[in-house]
């Protein structure tokens, strides 16, 4: 029987591919759905079914933290992904003809320039327009967001590493074709970012809305008004070896100590995955990269060198206010459950940092040990002897323990 005159549109799809294409971006919706809730459901298989060994524990809560940062970190690699699909799909609804369009770029006049261009802002794209703000924003908007917000915090956590990957566009480069030295701090513009954002979260939001939680009061017992806001305060950056161009690295950022005024931030720049921690808070192997087995050296306290991949070493400084007044940075700690209870406070004392009368020598620093307000007031104290002495920080390269005792997560961007 032949067709009729007028086709209909089932017809037509069934004698062309277009129909068909127009429709993939929907099916990758669907599929990225569908995968992650069968990541999700595998995560949480294998955290139940996972034997706890005698000497570390964790408990049910502990677990469900685990899964719930593990799924989080799968979706931020998902939900980009279902993002630009939901995007494409959105585009071709407009029937527009981007085969055309792609073979006019590669294939038509002038075709040469487009794509040498093309391939210079992909290669060279951390340094193009509004990129600085992506990356930055980036980091502080991903630990806002409900579903990609951070395990909940412990002590043992404050001192932990967090950790981005990136790398020098040709772009970064100087005349030694080396990776300029003025381009390190917007890298650690974008990695203190990630880490106070991801650290202080539950403190920055108390903070914020001190009007309702009143964790702010003045000296003069009134609750601090205005805006919160975060200023940096300085940066120190010791250069050890060159970078070159499209070399990988990666950004190691920590707590380094804190004072009544200020929270000081250690980054290290090191050769990319020459240094693995040997634990995630997450507990999760799969998104954030391999782990290093502890040596038996290590165990014994020798230590292993790692210095020798430390490219540069950096420390900032942060100040927290609400209106004018300034925050003690305890404040944001506490309210983030990161400093575990001491006699007298986080804040009393002449210096508002505890009382540092209190003798702190014989806190217990094994692996094993709890993170009491001893062992955190001993690891306070001894970054504020590099803290103190701005121009002596050099010395702090040799801080760099590649995250012995564990490591906050990797984190895009980077």
């Amino acid at each position: 029987m032949p067709y009729p005159s007028s086709p209909s549109l089932l017809a037509k799809c069934g004698t062309t591919i277009t129909c068909v294409l127009r429709s993939v971006p929907l099916w990758v919706v669907v599929i990225i759905v569908l995968l992650f809730g069968a990541l999700r459901r595998h995560i949480s298989r294998v955290f139940s079914s996972r034997n706890p060994s005698p000497t570390s524990e964790k408990t049910s809560g502990e677990q469900k933290r685990q899964n719930t940062m593990a799924s989080a970190n799968a979706l931020g690699y998902l939900l980009p992904l279902g993002v630009g699909a939901a995007g494409i799909a959105g585009m071709s609804l407009l029937h527009i003809d981007w085969k055309t369009i792609a073979t006019d770029f590669v294939t038509g006049p002038g075709r040469t320039s487009r794509i040498l261009l093309a391939l210079f802002v992909v290669a060279n794209w951390k340094n193009m327009p509004f990129a600085w703000t992506f990356r930055v924003w980036g980091a502080i908007i991903r630990n806002y967001v409900p579903f990609l917000r951070p395990p909940q915090m412990h002590p043992q956590m404050l001192f932990h590493y967090c950790i981005q990957s990136s790398y020098t566009p040709l772009l970064e480069t100087d005349y030694n074709l080396h990776k300029s030295n003025s381009t390190y701090f917007s890298d650690l513009d974008v990695a203190r970012s990630h880490c106070v954002t991801h650290l202080l979260r539950d403190g920055i939001r108390a903070v914020g809305d001190n009007a309702k939680t009143k964790v702010v009061v003045t000296q003069d017992g009134k609750v601090a008004k205005g805006g919160m806001a975060i200023g940096l305060g300085g940066v120190f950056c010791s250069f050890k070896k060159e970078v070159a161009p499209f070399q990988g690295y990666e950004m190691w950022t920590r707590v380094l100590s804190w004072d009544r005024k200020w929270v000081y931030l250690l980054t290290h720049f090191v050769v990319k995955d020459k240094v693995r921690p040997t634990a995630w808070d997450s507990g999760s192997k799969t998104w954030f990269g391999p782990l290093r087995r502890k040596t038996a050296e290590a165990k014994e306290g020798e230590g292993q060198d790692f210095q020798k991949y430390v490219i540069a070493t950096a420390v900032s400084k942060y100040v927290f206010k609400v209106g004018r007044f300034t925050v003690n940075p305890a404040i944001l700690m506490e309210e983030s459950g990161l400093l575990p209870e001491r006699p007298g406070g986080w804040r009393s004392g002449p210096n508002e940092v505890g009382d540092e009368t209190q003798d702190v020598t014989d806190a217990d620093l094994s692996e094993e040990a709890e993170w009491d307000w001893a062992r955190m007031e001993w690891q306070r104290r001894e970054g504020m002897k590099f803290a103190e002495k701005f121009a002596a920080l050099d010395g702090v390269n040799g801080l760099f323990d590649g995250g012995e005792g564990g490591a906050l997560g990797r984190f895009y961007p980077g």
